[in-house]
C-alpha cells in the first residue's frame, strides 16, 4: 500500500492552492484502509475519528460516512422534484453510488444509468462505503464504464434523451476540467427531455472562489434558458459549503420551487432535503447575488 504524503502525525490535510489557496481541512486519521493509484487517479481511503470512513480522489475529500448524505440528497432532489415526473434518469460521475441511491427513492423513476470512468471507485465504495453504495443491485439501475464526455456524445447520436441528468464530477482540475466547459454543457442540453433538467456540482462556492461561479453561471445561461445556483452545507468540504448548478431545457420551469414534494413516507427516509431546504438553498448573501449576476464586480 502507497504512504500518503497528505497525512502526517495521524491527520490528514487537503491541500488545493488552486482551489482552496491559503487554508487546508485536515482529520484524525485511525487507520489507512486503502491506497493506490488507479488508471485514472490517486485513490484513499481511511478511518477518520470523528467523521468515520472517508473517500479521497486526488487528493480531495469525496464523500465521508457522516455528512454524505446533505450532498448526495440535494445534488439529487431537487432536480428529481423540481421535475412533474421523472423517468429516465442519467448520472455522470458519482462511482461511489450515494447519488443512486437517493434517485431510485423516487418510485416515478424507471430508469437510472450511471456513468462512471474508474471502476475502483465503485469496487471501494461497495468495501468502504456500502450505506452509499447500497442501490447498485437495484433493478432500476445500470452501470456504464466509459467516460461521461463521451457518453454524451454518443447519446446524442443515438438519440437518447433523459429527463434528469446529474453530473457529480470531481473538482475542475485536470481531465475533470473538461466537465465546467461550454462543450459540455452543450451536450447535457442535447441529452435532455424537452422538459428536462441537469444539474451539475459546481466544486466552489461564494466564499472561495466566486468570479469562478461567475464565469460558470455565464457559461451555463449562454446554452440553457433557465439557470440558478444554489449550495448545501457539508462539513468536510472546504469552507462548509459547495455549491450546485441546476439549468433546465424549458424556459417555463421553475426550479425554485418544487412541482412535487415528497410523501410522508419518503420523507421519513431523508436526512437533509425538505422543500423548505430546497428554495431556501437558492437564497444567496446580497453581496454573493450581485456579483453571480454581474451587477457587482
Amino acid at each position: 500500500m502507497m504512504k500518503s504524503s497528505q497525512i502526517r502525525d495521524g491527520w490528514f490535510t487537503e491541500l488545493s492552492e488552486k482551489n482552496f489557496p491559503g487554508q487546508g481541512l485536515s482529520l484524525k486519521v485511525e487507520e489507512v484502509l486503502y491506497h493506490s493509484k488507479s488508471e485514472f487517479q490517486d485513490v484513499l481511503v481511511f478511518k477518520s475519528s470523528t467523521y468515520g470512513n472517508v473517500l479521497v480522489l486526488d487528493g480531495i475529500i469525496q464523500a465521508t460516512e457522516r455528512d454524505e448524505f446533505a450532498y448526495q440528497e440535494m445534488i439529487a432532489h431537487i432536480p428529481l422534484y423540481a421535475h412533474k415526473k421523472p423517468r429516465n434518469v442519467l448520472v455522470i460521475g458519482g462511482g461511489d453510488g450515494g447519488v443512486l441511491r437517493e434517485v431510485v427513492k423516487h418510485s416515478c423513476v424507471e430508469s437510472a444509468t450511471l456513468v462512471e470512468i474508474d471502476e475502483m471507485v465503485i469496487k471501494l465504495a461497495k468495501k468502504y462505503l456500502p450505506r452509499m453504495a447500497s442501490s447498485f443491485d437495484h433493478p432500476k439501475i445500470q452501470v456504464k464504464l466509459c467516460d461521461g464526455f463521451q457518453f454524451l456524445r454518443d447519446t446524442a447520436l443515438r438519440g437518447q434523451r433523459y429527463d434528469v441528468i446529474i453530473t457529480d464530477s470531481s473538482d475542475p482540475e485536470g481531465p475533470a476540467e473538461a466537465f465546467f466547459q461550454k462543450e459540455y454543457f452543450e451536450l447535457l442540453h442535447n441529452a435532455l427531455n424537452d422538459d428536462g433538467i441537469v444539474i451539475a456540482q459546481a466544486s466552489e462556492n461564494v466564499w472561495l472562489n466566486i468570479k469562478y461561479i461567475q464565469d460558470l453561471m455565464c457559461t451555463v445561461r449562454s446554452v440553457f434558458p433557465r439557470s440558478q445556483y444554489c449550495y448545501t452545507t457539508v462539513p468536510t468540504y472546504t469552507s462548509g459549503q459547495l455549491g450546485l448548478v441546476v439549468c433546465s431545457k424549458s424556459s417555463s420551469t421553475d426550479l425554485i420551487y418544487p412541482i412535487r414534494k415528497p410523501t410522508d413516507e419518503e420523507q421519513s427516509k431523508l436526512l437533509y432535503y425538505n422543500t423548505r431546504i430546497h428554495s431556501a438553498s437558492f437564497v444567496l448573501p446580497t453581496w454573493a447575488k450581485l456579483t453571480i449576476d454581474g451587477e457587482q464586480k
